[in-house]
């Protein structure tokens, strides 16, 4: 399996990851508990199945402390992002707020574009319209109602934050593995969280069913460890704008969960949005791969003609 295939594959696991944040959330702010408590049971059990997983393959923990800063930056941006994406549940149905918070991609590409220079290409150009408009297609609200100012304000919020952790990761070179640099990221993620409970006044509350603690589990494997770790391969193999393009498959997890779980009505709107999206992701797939190509072709041509994989 080439780099490109694998970082396309890591990035469409790490989206589909990430859009089941709503699953956990809801049913744990039905139960009483607030943003700051179920953020700090998310990322305290990410840091433990991470911790376990580096202690069975005996990863080394220490960093040097040029690193430790950089993570500090880190950990607070995603921090930050799911703050504010997770108070925006209190505002706006989840699976809108999901759906909005799809702008990241936009905001991945007209950063780089602004401060890094990449070049905007028509294919990337069409892509993210597509998903756009597909995104737009799985608002499932009434047109007439007009969506809460505060809640569309905090979705942006953790949109720009999230596309600025994108970019940060693509332009810091590291020989870390994904595992221990996932695990860095979270340790100072949780610090941001426990700093925002204390500042906001909040006190931490006590999970106390096994349900609870289930929901607070699922948050902390699926939308943490898995999208997170994925996320950090994708980014190093393909690059932070094809990454945040394959995020457009976050709503449409949404969606799939809404209607299996929440048995919420499937509509053809929802079915041709669904499609556009797809669309997007598979014409930068379509374009990943023809890049890939064409690398392949000049490196043979600069070596010979002769592809490094038939080479003995």
């Amino acid at each position: 399996m080439s780099n490109q295939v694998k970082g396309f594959a890591a990035a469409i696991v790490a989206a589909v990851c990430y859009g089941t944040n709503p699953l956990g959330a809801l049913p744990l702010y039905a139960g009483g508990i607030h943003s700051g408590s179920v953020l700090f049971y998310r990322y305290a059990i990410a840091l433990a199945i991470f911790a376990v997983v580096m202690l069975v393959r005996g990863e080394r923990f220490a960093i040097r402390p040029g690193h430790a800063v950089k993570f500090s930056f880190l950990g607070a941006v995603f921090a930050s992002s799911s703050i504010t994406l997770y108070l925006s549940f209190h505002y706006m149905a989840a699976g809108v707020a999901s759906t909005l918070l799809f702008v990241y991609p936009i905001m991945t590409a007209v950063l780089m574009t602004m401060f890094f220079h990449e070049r905007a290409t028509w294919t990337t150009t069409a892509a993210i319209l597509l998903a756009v408009a597909g995104v737009a297609l799985l608002y499932r609200g009434d047109g007439a109602v007009r969506l809460s100012t505060a809640g569309f304000a905090l979705v942006m919020a953790s949109s720009l934050s999230y596309a600025i952790y994108i970019v940060s990761i693509n332009q810091w070179e590291n020989d870390m593995s994904p595992l221990k640099f996932t695990f860095w990221v979270i340790v100072f993620c949780l610090l941001s969280v426990v700093a925002y409970t204390w500042l906001s006044g909040d006190t931490l509350q006590l999970l106390h069913t096994p349900a609870q603690w289930l929901f607070a589990f699922q948050l902390g494997l699926l939308p943490t460890v898995l999208s997170l770790f994925f996320m950090t391969i994708g980014i190093h193999l393909i690059g932070s704008t094809p990454s945040a393009i394959m995020g457009a498959l976050e709503p449409v997890t949404a969606v799939v969960i809404g209607v299996a779980v929440f048995h919420e009505s499937f509509s053809v709107r929802l079915a041709c949005g669904i499609l556009l999206i797809l669309s997007g992701v598979i014409l930068i797939i379509l374009k990943g791969k023809s890049k890939a190509k064409e690398n392949a072709a000049a490196t043979a041509k600069s070596r010979g003609g002769i592809p490094d994989h038939h080479k003995l």
